[in-house]
């Protein structure tokens, strides 16, 4: 069985909602920030940078979330959520995962280290607008390669669409501004889906009971 290993609201929800997408069992591994679990001998021995998400499949570990979607993608090939290799739809999906993780995601974990991520004497505060602005350059690409898509590949739901609606939910939890209609409706066409509730749902019960 799969282990991800992850925490509520970080990028292992694209891990739990591919899994969910897919209909596969597997364990959800809560990784306490909190208590500092991500410091554990036991969890640096998965993944060193103690980062989440990370996946465990046997006797391979994988600790990035691209990677990890598209490699859990391959496993189940029936379900057509990662295209076949060497197709001009794989060329777009990989095209626009990158672009998730280097154009759409990169301005928002600017923000996210800058804030709170990494030590306090290396932030630089000048740098938020810079990455606002990035952001914003960001959408106005994605604007145009959604177009009148129902998903970004066309008519057929990809992770591709899981790495970009969950990286413009993370822009609007930081207050960014989404003005364009076409990926506001995207975005809340995607919320509806059934498997991120489950996957919601299940890193929720991992959470430790407050008394």
């Amino acid at each position: 069985m799969i282990t991800v290993f992850g925490y509520p609201q970080t990028r292992s929800r694209r891990i739990t909602w591919m899994l969910e997408e897919l209909e596969q069992d597997y364990e959800f591994r809560l990784v306490d920030f909190n208590k500092g679990d991500s410091k554990s001998a036991e969890f640096l021995a998965i993944n060193p940078a103690g980062k989440v998400p990370a996946m465990q499949d046997g006797e391979l570990v994988l600790t990035e979330s691209a990677a990890i979607v598209t490699y859990i993608g391959d496993k189940f090939p029936q379900k057509r959520l990662v295209p076949g290799t060497g197709t001009a739809e794989r060329g777009l999906y990989d095209q626009w995962s990158y672009f998730a993780l280097t154009e759409l995601e990169q301005p928002l974990w600017t923000m996210g280290k800058h804030r709170f991520a990494i030590p306090k004497e290396y932030r630089v505060p000048e740098i938020m607008k810079t990455a606002e602005w990035e952001f914003q350059q960001a959408l106005s690409l994605l604007e145009k390669g959604l177009g009148n898509n129902e998903y970004i590949l066309g008519s057929e739901f990809s992770a591709a669409d899981i790495l970009i609606c969950h990286t413009l939910i993370w822009g609007i939890n930081f207050k960014q501004v989404v003005e364009q209609d076409n990926l506001n409706q995207y975005v809340q066409r995607l919320r509806e889906r059934d498997a991120l509730k489950r996957a919601i749902s299940k890193e929720e019960a991992s959470l430790p009971n407050e008394e």
